[in-house]
């Protein structure tokens, strides 16, 4: 009988592989799974033959099929699309192997499919006559399947595979035919018409759905029904087809799925999935979860929970989804009662867990809590886990910390507090984190374990809906780029911790929890913390000396010191008279600068032991150098403490987490750490008692983070019974000056990678060249070159990572080398904000790279007419110190460009090919440079105090908005809401008007309980009148007979106007006594006013007491 590979049966040259693809085509009839099998064999011989015989493939250290069809020099052989089609055969091969899991007919042939693709592009690209036809499963016999196992099928593989010749040897035998069938393959795909078959949404299915489906877990015909049949659709038959029905144990339904096209958004298919959930819930009384899919985007949304639609990384699991279906029963409503004191025994913790509580509860599933460094933020986390998981609210919790440090700090505190909870420090590979129900864990590592980290069945053990909450420690750091990634592929609530929130534009705390700017969950400062007793505050002691004020100038200078200046710095031909202040513990240490703030510090920093020993200090140092400096001045000047006093804490540092600990411990020495950004943020110790700023700090970030480092209590610090009450900061370098004058201070943007910002400006160049002004051939060759460099790198990326898997449908878009004819506005951004970070390149040379970055500076310049300088002038920097190396061979051979770029004629009229000429010439020669850093100088010359002053502590102000004015913002900004326009008009609300006001001031905007806390009892209406005042149109009709009437006087009309201006202003009259003051008094008592018409006088005050009952009272509905 005819079958689809028999065209291969015809060329001697496909021996090797095609009774293979013949046979794995015919054991269709006996399972799917030994097709799944054998094809998965049958692409690999045919993987190696093309090795075998192509020699612009590099073989990869290992030659197994994963290794191969990775390997960068195939993938760039292949299409992208073939690349897919490959990793579908192998992943269905495996999933017949390595589990348990049941393969279909259907799937069977989509792998046979795809191989014969595969083996097509093979005949179209080596063979003399390319005879291939289409692919027909017609030609493919029935059988009566049986269950074959995976042992069986193990076996199989194994005992195929262990005849297997080595790649090398193969192509060792005939280097001819190598080279002949590599020729044939350039000439043939010159056109470029092999074409691959474009999926339907049945394919699509099968290619993406159903695998991503059995890497969950799901069982096929077990767990999973296709083309579920539901009846109760509103359609002519009453009938519908679910793509996909999962059920549980109980034989439930857990969610449906339904699936379009690649194609299609994935929310197309929302409302009907929507209708196929009630069909379900009718006839199983459980309402399933709703996903919808296109195999690139999966959205969910659980409607009974209460939940939006969002977005999420991939299917959950079966025990995740019933996890899910049972809290809708098996949750508990929120006690606080139970909120352990143990714990966490302060009123505003205790707000914070209710507020942040509240908030979930309102299905907000990000939160962020603001606290002053010190405030016990980690307890308040610890009880928060410990009330969501006693009330069925989380199961598993991941807590994220930028340093291992501040991981391990963490894990101790819960590790005290909630000792029965299983806990993983992941940083620590003796523990066992499948087992755990909490993870520890830096932002890095986490990254690499949700794609490395396996459970016992040699799953992925940290999938989409793994956790059911994650914790960021000061999540102002780490988390607006790269490492966003993390909360974007788990499907967890969110929970934020941080003294110093941002709100730049590209780096905004409050946007990644999805918060107003300024509006977190909670907050409680460290001002209110102080005037509470639960920090301790501080003073300053600000000091300006001679030399970091003004640097060193050689006229200032005595004799003396102008024979040292002279004797150091002759030789250098950079320094001239006169040293700045910012080389001043840059690459100057003075020693007497320093001897200066460490003999104050000795002096004048708050001791402990009855006034003897300097308390716990830090010093903040500019870099390691600097602090190796003060610590060996310190032990010059005093040698009693035995050198162990002072210690450098920096990442040059040896077992410095050894240092660390030692300094956190009151007894241990040492006492003063000189640190190095190591222990800026995060670090707990709260016998510190002194700060030294002993360089300059920008961030307002930052700066209040150092601060937080002496905040906390200490009991019995000073002695029994003498606790720590402040602490002293020494500032040497006119910090607090600059927070006075800039509370915001200077935050630096976003800092991309050497790779991304290579590939960006590539991306810019190649947008730039598709002008017409470049359509001459060496513009247009050399915007292909960068097309093709930036192709390969998107092709090169790993489809199993997670973040390549969040960016699919763009990774997808640019795998199409036609996405790059034309680039708009819309395609560069999503190349550099979406592409760009995936990015990585091992083993190049980062000076090469960086190299090349100034050459693609320069170029976009010339192509834009900008101003390249600063670039130029380091090429010519580093053509100069080139040309001193004209021993070396490589630097010899590129004399004549070496020498060109010297000179400045060269640069003029410079064109595209000149300057890539330079770059690729120069560009290998970097390696041969010494990376030169400033010389380093060690000096003694005096140094004064300009000035010192002392002063009380400031407070860093986030400018939150609190509750009240939350509040009072809202009502102003939506004066024409129905509501509020009716209150504000002098008109009753109705029962439904109330309850809408109800969920916008006590859900919406916070809490019932922060109503009670800022308004106490005032009703609702009263505080919606108080804020937006009565309209001067209705106040004017209710006052309309006095106002309009010719019965009163010009002095009575008068005082009502003062009325009507009130009540416009203030909403209503709140208490008659008003009246007795100004600008009232001044016009006359009204009771004098009106002593010959008091009636009119009582129907003016009936008036004022109904516009304040109007905001108030109720009217019923009229249906």
């Amino acid at each position: 009988m005819k079958g689809n590979f028999d065209f291969l049966k015809e060329k001697k040259e496909f021996k090797s592989f095609a009774s293979a693809c013949v046979e794995a085509e015919k054991s269709l009839v006996i399972s799917p799974a030994t097709t799944a099998i054998l094809s998965r064999r049958a692409l690999e011989l045919a993987v190696k033959w093309v090795y075998s015989f192509d020699k612009d493939l590099s073989i990869p250290y290992r030659d197994n099929l994963s290794s191969l069809i990775h390997e960068n020099s195939f993938r760039y052989l292949i299409s992208s699309d073939m690349f897919y089609l490959l990793k579908y055969i192998i992943q269905t091969g495996n999933l017949s192997v390595h589990t348990n899991k049941m393969i279909t007919r259907e799937e069977a042939i989509v792998s046979l499919r795809n191989l014969h693709q595969f083996v097509s592009w093979i005949d179209y690209c080596y063979a003399d006559d390319y005879t291939a036809q289409e692919f027909d499963e017609n030609l493919l016999e029935q059988g009566e399947y049986k269950r074959t196992r995976p042992e069986e099928l193990k076996n199989l593989y194994e005992e195929l595979s262990s005849k297997d010749r080595p790649i090398e040897e193969v192509s060792a035998e005939n280097p001819k035919l190598r080279d002949k069938l590599t020729e044939r393959r350039v000439e043939n795909t010159k056109s470029n018409d092999f074409k691959i078959d474009e999926i339907s949404e049945n394919e699509t299915r099968k290619r993406f759905i159903d695998i991503e489906l059995k890497l969950a877990g799901w069982e096929f015909n077990k767990d999973v029904i296709e083309e579920e049949k539901v009846i109760g659709m509103p359609n002519a038959s009453c009938i519908g087809y679910v793509d996909y029905v999962l059920y549980g144990d109980n034989g439930k339904p857990l969610a449906v799925i339904e699936a379009k096209r690649a194609s299609v958004d994935a929310d197309k298919g929302q409302h009907q999935a929507k209708l196929y959930a009630d069909c379900l819930e009718k006839r199983f009384n459980q309402r399933p979860i709703i996903f919808t899919t296109n195999g690139f985007e999966i959205n969910i949304w659980d409607d009974a929970g209460g939940y939006p639609v969002r977005s999420v990384a991939g299917f959950l699991k079966k025990d995740e989804l019933q996890l899910r279906i049972d809290r809708r029963s098996t949750r508990k409503p929120f006690d606080f009662t139970t909120i352990k004191d143990e714990i966490t025994n302060r009123y505003y913790q205790k707000e914070a867990i209710i507020a942040v509580c509240e908030a979930f509860d309102r299905k907000q599933r990000k939160c962020l809590i603001v606290a002053g460094t010190g405030t016990g933020k980690t307890r308040i986390s610890v009880s928060l886990v410990d009330i969501l998981t006693r009330h069925n609210f989380a199961k598993n919790i991941l807590f994220l910390a930028d340093r291992k440090e501040l991981v391990k700090q963490a894990k101790n505190s819960f590790s005290k507090l909630l000792p029965d909870l299983p806990l993983c420090n992941l940083l620590d590979k003796n523990e066992d984190p499948e087992n755990a129900r909490m993870i520890f864990s830096t932002y890095p590592t986490m990254v690499n374990a949700i794609d490395d980290t396996k459970s016992k069945d040699g799953r992925r053990l940290f999938t989409p809906g793994h956790f059911d909450l994650i914790i960021i420690d000061e999540s102002h750091r780490s988390i607006y780029r790269k490492y966003k990634s993390i909360f974007d592929y788990f499907d967890a609530n969110l929970l934020g911790l941080t003294a110093t929130p941002k709100d730049e534009i590209d780096k905004n705390t409050y946007s990644i929890f999805d918060l107003e700017n300024k509006v977190p969950t909670y907050a409680y400062e460290f001002e209110q913390a102080v005037k509470d007793g639960y920090l301790v505050s501080y003073k300053t002691i600000e000091i300006t000396t001679s030399i970091m004020q003004n640097g060193i100038k050689y006229d200032e200078l005595s004799d003396e010191e102008k024979e040292q200046y002279e004797d150091t710095f002759d030789n250098d031909e950079d320094i001239d008279k006169e040293i700045s202040s910012s080389a001043i513990n840059s690459w100057l240490f003075n020693a007497d600068t320093i001897d200066l703030v460490l003999n104050k510090l000795m002096e004048q920093g708050l001791k402990i032991e009855g006034g003897n020993i300097l308390g716990k200090t830090i010093i903040f140092a500019k870099n390691h150098k600097h602090a190796v400096a003060i610590v060996d001045r310190f032990n010059t000047i005093f040698p009693q403490y035995g050198g162990q006093f002072a210690q450098v804490v920096d990442y040059d540092t040896k077992y410095v987490d050894n240092i660390i600990d030692n300094f956190k411990q009151k007894e241990k020495m040492p006492q003063i750490a000189v640190s190095v950004d190591m222990l800026d943020t995060g670090i707990d110790v709260p016998e510190i008692l002194n700060l030294v700023f002993f360089k300059k700090v920008k961030s307002r970030t930052k700066f209040w983070q150092m601060i937080g480092r002496g905040t906390r209590l200490c009991k019995d610090l000073l002695g029994i019974g003498m606790d720590k009450e402040e602490f002293l900061i020494f500032d040497y370098c006119s910090n607090f000056d600059f927070f006075r004058e800039n509370p915001n201070g200077y935050e630096g943007g976003i800092v991309l990678s050497l790779d991304e910002r290579l590939f960006n400006i590539k991306v810019d160049i190649i947008k730039e060249l598709q002008d017409l002004r470049y359509e001459q051939k060496e513009y247009v060759d050399f915007r292909q070159s960068l097309v093709d460099e930036l192709y390969k790198k998107i092709i090169e990326l790993p489809d199993e990572s997670y973040r390549v898997k969040l960016n699919r449908r763009y990774v997808e878009k640019y795998k199409n080398k036609d996405s790059f004819t034309i680039l708009g506005a819309v395609d560069t951004s999503e190349l550099k904000d979406k592409i760009s970070p995936l990015i990585t390149s091992f083993g190049e040379d980062e000076l090469a790279k960086r190299f090349d970055f100034v050459m693609y500076t320069i170029e976009y310049a010339r192509l834009c007419n900008g101003n390249a300088k600063r670039a130029i002038k380091s090429v010519i920097d580093t053509a100069n110190q080139l040309a001193s190396l004209g021993t070396i061979p490589q630097v010899k051979a590129q004399k004549h460009i070496i020498d060109m770029v010297r000179e400045e004629e060269f640069w003029k009229d410079v064109s595209i090919d000149s300057l890539e000429d330079v770059r690729e010439a120069i560009r290998d020669l970097i390696q041969y440079l010494e990376v030169k850093g400033r010389k380093i100088y060690y000096t003694g010359f005096e140094d004064i105090v300009v000035t010192e002053t002392s002063n009380e502590a400031i407070y860093d102000i986030n400018d939150l908005k609190n509750y009240k004015k939350k509040v009072e913002h809202y009502l102003k900004q939506h004066i024409d809401d129905m509501v509020i326009y009716k209150i504000r008009n002098n008109k009753k609300i109705t029962k439904q008007d109330l309850q809408t006001l109800e969920e916008i001031i006590w859900n919406e905007l916070g809490s019932e309980s922060d109503y009670q806390k800022e308004f106490g009892d005032m009703p609702l209406g009263h505080l919606v009148r108080k804020i937006v005042g009565l309209d001067r149109q209705a106040a004017n009709e209710a006052f309309s007979e006095f106002l309009n009437t010719e019965r009163l006087n010009s002095t009575q009309i008068h005082f009502v106007k003062l009325i009507v201006d009130y009540i416009v202003k203030n909403g209503f009259v709140e208490d008659n006594k008003i009246f007795m003051e100004d600008p009232f008094r001044s016009v006359g008592n009204i009771t004098q006013l009106f002593r010959d018409n008091m009636n009119d006088a009582r129907k003016i005050m009936e008036i004022i007491s109904n516009i304040k009952k109007n905001s108030e009272e109720l009217i019923e509905e009229v249906y």
